[in-house]
């Protein structure tokens, strides 16, 4: 990777306005917003229920698109590409992390994980060893034949980590990862978040709690839309 390589950000969104509806009935969700986030960094994008921070992860992680403006992977521009082209960079280069763990209760921790590499067009020679390597990064490969049910909320959110890891993609976007865990456990999440930083991911999160704010590198704050601070 040259110097000029490394100076590209790994997001960056600009001018990014998310309109719902027409006329009078219309929903400004974004507003104009603008941002800029390196390779290797711990972000969080902050603020009130329908401040727009949820509806700029989904852009990001190319799961809705912008009304207007744009937003650039490693460079590339993925707010105009096909819904096939969204699907395989999602598939490939996005790890996803949501509020409510979204497993499969039926099946065990490893399964999940391995269910998740399936869907990332991962070789089935790479599934064991994959789907261990991201449970054992969690600390959960001594639990892994347990399904979510058997495990604490901690735990299963550690196992949503481990799905998401997995395929090694280079970034990681977590909607309110810690919303359904007590403050230790959030710390914990926190930490692994850290360690994932350190292995080169780079990880966009919301957050409404003030204890994450004060562990991340930086804090996009937004209100009505609009990013009106940074820090």
């Amino acid at each position: 990777m040259t110097m000029q390589d490394n100076q590209v950000p790994m997001v960056q969104a600009i001018g990014v306005t998310r309109v719902f509806g027409k006329g009078s009935g219309a929903v400004h969700a974004l507003r104009g917003a603008n941002l800029s986030i390196p390779r290797g960094r711990l972000v969080a994008l902050r603020g009130r229920s329908g401040s727009g921070k949820t509806t700029l992860l989904n852009i990001i992680g190319a799961l809705d698109h912008p009304s207007e403006g744009a937003v650039y992977l490693e460079g590339m521009e993925i707010s105009t590409l096909s819904e096939s082209k969204r699907n395989e960079l999602r598939r490939k280069q996005i790890g996803l992390i949501f509020q409510s763990f979204a497993l499969v209760p039926y099946m065990s921790a490893y399964e999940n994980v391995e269910f998740g590499l399936r869907i990332s067009g991962v070789p089935p020679s790479q599934y064991k060893i994959l789907a261990e390597e991201a449970l054992q990064f969690v600390g959960l490969k001594a639990r892994m034949k347990h399904r979510p049910y058997e495990l604490s909320g901690g735990e299963q959110q550690r196992v949503a980590i481990a799905r998401a890891i997995a395929h090694k993609p280079k970034l990681i976007l977590a909607d309110e990862p810690t919303a359904e865990l007590d403050s230790r456990m959030g710390l914990q999440i926190l930490k692994l978040f850290k360690d994932l930083v350190k292995e080169g991911m780079t990880i966009i999160l919301t957050t409404h709690d003030l204890a994450i704010m004060e562990i991340v590198d930086e804090v996009y704050a937004l209100e009505d839309g609009s990013i009106v601070d940074e820090g």
